[in-house]
């Protein structure tokens, strides 16, 4: 239902709002204010690191499609990758290229499409291509896909996040009506509107990424936002009360179970 969505919308959508552009009330561009957004972001989603294993890629070349402001991107090249970074938004790359400068660290950032990589970064081999909460926003993701299997030699690593289908995300956007798309794609971000987001389930994911020459080597569900937004755009954290009482281990096994984040790791066949 997506597909006839143009490029150009989803670029006026992410241009309007980056994301996490607001995660801290400092001034925008300085070292508190990133220092804020990082402190939350992982705060929040605290599976980020263990999935992202930066430390991992130390030495490694690291190709990262879409970016964002950058929070991913500057945790790679401080724990010594050697990263590229892609984003389709012009407004969030100027936040990732000023992310790097105040952090001291040497990121080459470039405007792309992911389904037209290959008409911005050549196509070289990377050992590690990561996209965090992204290519489930364009239009086509076979073809993102596909575009980002060039830059994998056999055994390459990907790591890839794209939203769960069956979550309790989309129980509480659809009321149950998990076919119903559309709604899920209007509140799927902070800001309503998004024009395009699609969801998966294990299985599914696993054939996209087959059709497109992967092999999912795991596939793990987690993260249920359990936050009051009233509290939370004041940048304080109360729990909804249907999750203030719920013991954290029954609390992480619903996340394992019903979490929005679906995170792939596969390697290039």
């Amino acid at each position: 239902m997506f597909q006839n969505v143009s490029i150009e919308a989803v670029r006026r959508f992410w241009d309007d709002r980056p994301c996490n552009l607001r995660h801290s009330p400092r001034e925008p561009g300085s070292r508190e204010y990133f220092d804020e957004v990082e402190r939350r972001k992982y705060f929040v989603e605290p599976h980020i690191p263990r999935f992202a294993d930066f430390g991992r890629w130390a030495g490694k070349r690291v190709l990262e499609i879409g970016c964002g402001i950058g929070t991913d991107t500057i945790s790679f090249a401080r724990a010594g990758a050697r990263v590229t970074a892609v984003d389709l938004s012009e407004r969030s790359l100027t936040m990732a290229r000023r992310r790097a400068e105040v952090y001291g660290v040497d990121v080459r950032f470039l405007a792309a499409d992911a389904e037209r990589l290959s008409d911005v970064v050549p196509v070289e081999p990377y050992d590690l291509v990561y996209s965090f909460g992204v290519l489930h926003h364009t239009p086509h993701p076979d073809v993102a896909l596909a575009q980002v299997r060039r830059y994998l030699q056999p055994g390459g690593t990907l790591k890839l996040m794209m939203y769960h289908r069956r979550s309790w995300k989309v129980l509480a956007i659809t009321r149950g009506r998990f076919w119903d798309q559309e709604r899920v794609a209007r509140h799927s971000e902070a800001q309503t509107g998004c024009p395009v987001t699609y969801t998966y389930t294990r299985r599914s994911l696993a054939a996209l990424l087959s059709q497109c020459g992967f092999r999912a080597e795991r596939l793990d569900i987690d993260h249920i936002f359990p936050w009051r937004i009233p509290d939370y755009v004041q940048y304080r954290y109360a729990r909804e009360w249907w999750f203030r009482w719920m013991p954290p281990p029954l609390f992480r096994a619903l996340e394992r179970r019903l979490g929005w984040h679906l995170c792939a790791t596969a390697a290039a066949c």
